[in-house]
C-alpha cells in the first residue's frame, strides 16, 4: 500500500490531534470536523479499503470499534449516542486510502445521511 496521509501521523512525521493510542490502532481528532466531535479511529496497519480486509484482521477491526466506544465513553456521549463509519472507495466517498472509522458525536444525526439532496436524485 501507497504512503498515506495516516501513516505519516503513525510514524509522526506530521502532526495529529491524537487522543488514544495503543500498539495496533491510533485516533485522532478529525482536521475537517463534520460534527462538534468527529474523530478518526486507524489501525496501524495500512489496509486501503474495507475490501482488501482480510479473515485475520477481524480482531483488529473489532479492536477499533472497541477504541472508539472507549472514546465515546470516556468523552461523555456514549449515552447520547453517536455515529460510526468506515468509507469505501469513491462513490463511498473514502478519500484517504487507509481504513479509518469516523466517530462523530455532539448533535441529533438523521438517517440516511444527506437525504435532502437523495430525495433530489430520485425518479
Amino acid at each position: 500500500m501507497a504512503e498515506t496521509i495516516f501513516t505519516k501521523i503513525i510514524d509522526r512525521d506530521i502532526p495529529a490531534d491524537i487522543i488514544y493510542e495503543d500498539d495496533e490502532v491510533l485516533a485522532f481528532n478529525d482536521i475537517n470536523p463534520q460534527a462538534p466531535t468527529h474523530f478518526l479511529v486507524i489501525p496501524k496497519k495500512p489496509i486501503a479499503t474495507i475490501n482488501d480486509i482480510a479473515a485475520e484482521d477481524a480482531e483488529l477491526i473489532g479492536k477499533m470499534y472497541l477504541a472508539a466506544a472507549s472514546i465515546a465513553k470516556e468523552m461523555g456521549f456514549e449515552q447520547n449516542g453517536y455515529r460510526a463509519v468506515m468509507n469505501c472507495n469513491p462513490d463511498g466517498g473514502q478519500t484517504v486510502y487507509h481504513i479509518h472509522l469516523h466517530v462523530l458525536a455532539g448533535k441529533a444525526m438523521g438517517w440516511p445521511p444527506y437525504q435532502d439532496a437523495l430525495k433530489q436524485d430520485l425518479p
